[in-house]
């Protein structure tokens, strides 16, 4: 469990250089804070890939103020895709086109978030496939065993304290 918190940890290290804090670990999937719990996230390294990797891949989801705490699905593959080609997310038998830079991709819009996510809740198994610059198949793969409860886990960090005091106040607790 220590060597997955570090190789989770390890793969946040690309994003920008503030503070993180591990939430939990489900799984093959982490959630993490940042350190201001602006931005949450649930994450988990590709169990495979085809091909050569030359980065470590990983998919998340997020959340963040900017986006009004709507989550995003995004991913970053094992190798720089082909202009032009296109990226296909898998969730067991369903199909889902991202959109694609370099080693990053990510869904097109907020209702393709929801469609992913919600995939991801019931699902088993994730891949991603593109063509590499070279023109061989990059094909990343992950498990989603435990997904759901790291994206719970970091969206209820980063729920607004807020919204959660309004809902209190509003909420009529009676004795058993």
């Amino acid at each position: 469990m220590q060597r997955l918190i570090f190789l989770l940890m390890a793969a946040l290290a690309t994003a920008p250089a503030i503070a993180q804090a591990p939430l939990g670990i489900y799984h093959r999937w982490g959630a993490f804070t940042q350190a201001d719990a602006k931005r949450c996230y649930a994450l988990s390294k590709a169990v495979s890939s085809a091909g050569r990797r030359v980065h470590q891949p990983y998919a998340s989801v997020s959340f963040s103020p900017e986006r009004g705490g709507a989550p995003q699905f995004y991913v970053r593959l094992s190798n720089r895709k082909r202009a032009g080609s296109a990226v296909i997310l898998r969730i067991d038998d369903r199909a889902f086109q991202l959109i694609g830079q370099e080693i990053h991709a990510w869904a097109p819009d907020a209702a393709a978030d929801t469609a992913i996510i919600g995939a991801m809740r019931t699902g088993v198994a994730l891949s991603v496939e593109t063509r590499s610059e070279g023109g061989t198949r990059v094909r990343d793969r992950y498990v989603l065993r435990g997904a759901a409860s790291a994206i719970d886990s970091a969206a209820f960090a980063c729920a607004s304290p807020r919204r959660w005091k309004k809902a209190a106040a509003r909420a009529t607790w009676r004795q058993p």
